[in-house]
């Protein structure tokens, strides 16, 4: 892979969370798809809900970016690829636009994405430019398109907002207030997509209601391809079952076509519907809201029978947050409803209703060093002695601790498998 590549690119960021971005990302998305473009949509940071948005809106797969679980180089790779078929590269920002280390500035800057600075513009009027104004020259050298105005009370209120304005700071759309477009959410984030039966009205709502859009592209960026090791295939002949349903989707679409790379053959299974498991080598529990879902993963006695069959025949099971729990003993939600799990991990958890941890992390295993992150609401018991415990990036983080009983491999942690291919591979090796 070499050379360079140039696709009109906007990244789409806020002075915080809550100010409606992926409600704008999914719009701007939708609108350009609607026009016959092809547009690639990318989530900075580790969030797996607002993908899952994004791909209803573009119409196409969604990638995480992230400098410090990916790196640099697997990152230019996904934005290079992606300009090689895009029309227009979107890409929604991470909290606000200088929070975290790396920041969504940091990674404007150093990829050359100008950025879109969505205001909420709801309950301000001139206040509005000292915001634009802030994001726009706090950091020296930051590529800067213009602003939008989201949740506004109507024309002559935008109008308000974008008179505010300098010339140098130009208002490039607005959307109304308007609940109709709202994206439902609760604790962990946004409602998946599958939960959202209107969603694609929604979006379509949220596309058509852009305001004073430009119909021109935004300027082309230059995407330049990243010097990167070949993947050994590790895992050739090696058959991996994927837990996926509304239980347990919080999976990087990165991660397993990672293992496919390597050579692994993925089959999916839903531990809420099937009967039966897939033949498999090893298992692949992620994350996801079991919590919701308590009385039908517990009653699924053919499920449940077939992976203690797995486990107890020696096979590799990695599982991610609510895919540990599953493992549990015992699993209780937020109003104390208890019910029985999977009982290969000795232990209880409990459902809270405030944030036990979060935040990215590292760990150090037995196969190696892996990045990735932990979000999670629920406090567990275990005996076990932890292999390990997890690294926070940031100071005074919380590590999560790394449990292994037989083959079995599970913690909180999401891990991101590119960030080291070779001890994602020996976790699933048989």
């Amino acid at each position: 892979m070499s050379g360079t590549r140039r696709c009109p690119a906007l990244f789409i960021a806020a002075p915080a969370s809550g100010q409606g971005k992926t409600t704008v990302t999914a719009a701007l998305a939708r609108h350009h798809h609607e026009r016959g473009r092809k547009v690639r949509v990318f989530k900075t940071g580790p969030d797996f809900l607002d993908p899952m948005i994004l791909e209803r809106a573009s119409g196409n797969p969604v990638y995480q970016l992230d400098l410090w679980m990916g790196g640099e180089n697997h990152c230019r790779q996904l934005l290079y690829e992606a300009a090689g078929e895009a029309d227009l590269i979107l890409i929604e920002g991470v909290m606000g636009l200088f929070d975290g280390e790396p920041s969504s500035a940091d990674f404007s800057m150093l990829f050359g994405i100008p950025v879109l600075a969505v205001i909420d513009g709801s309950a301000m009027a001139q206040t509005f430019c000292a915001l634009a104004h802030g994001l726009a020259t706090y950091r020296p050298g930051l590529p800067f398109a213009g602003v939008f105005a989201n949740r506004v009370a109507g024309e002559r209120h935008y109008q308000m907002l974008a008179e505010s304005l300098p010339q140098r700071l130009p208002p490039l759309g607005w959307l109304a207030r308007d609940a109709e477009i709202v994206l439902p959410e609760r604790h962990l984030g946004l409602v998946q997509a599958t939960e959202v039966g209107d969603l694609d009205a929604r979006i379509a709502r949220a596309a058509a209601a852009l305001h004073d859009m430009n119909p021109a592209l935004p300027p082309e960026v230059s995407f330049t391809a990243p010097a990167m090791e070949a993947v050994t295939p590790q895992l050739a002949g090696v058959r991996i079952a994927v837990a996926r349903d509304e239980a347990f989707a919080f999976v990087y679409r990165a991660n397993l076509e990672l293992l496919q790379a390597l050579g692994a053959e993925l089959t999916f299974f839903s531990p809420l519907e099937d009967d039966i498991l897939p033949s498999a080598d090893a298992l692949y529990l992620p994350g996801g809201y079991p919590e919701l879902h308590l009385d039908r993963l517990a009653t699924n006695e053919t499920m449940l029978t077939a992976i203690r069959a797995h486990h107890g025949h020696g096979r590799p099971i990695v599982a991610e947050c609510g895919g540990m729990l599953y493992l549990l003993e015992s699993l209780t939600d937020v109003r104390g409803r208890r019910a029985e799990m999977l009982g290969l991990l000795p232990g209880h958890a409990t459902m809270q209703d405030k944030l036990a941890n979060l935040g990215l992390h590292g760990i150090e295993l037995p196969e190696g060093k892996l990045r990735g992150h932990t979000f999670h609401y629920s406090r567990m018991e275990c005996p076990l002695t932890p292999i390990a415990y997890s690294q926070a990036a940031r100071h005074h983080g919380t590590g999560e601790p790394i449990y292994r009983r037989g083959r079995l491999t599970a913690s909180y942690l999401h891990g991101y498998f590119p960030s080291n291919p070779a001890a994602a591979a020996h976790l699933f090796l048989p």
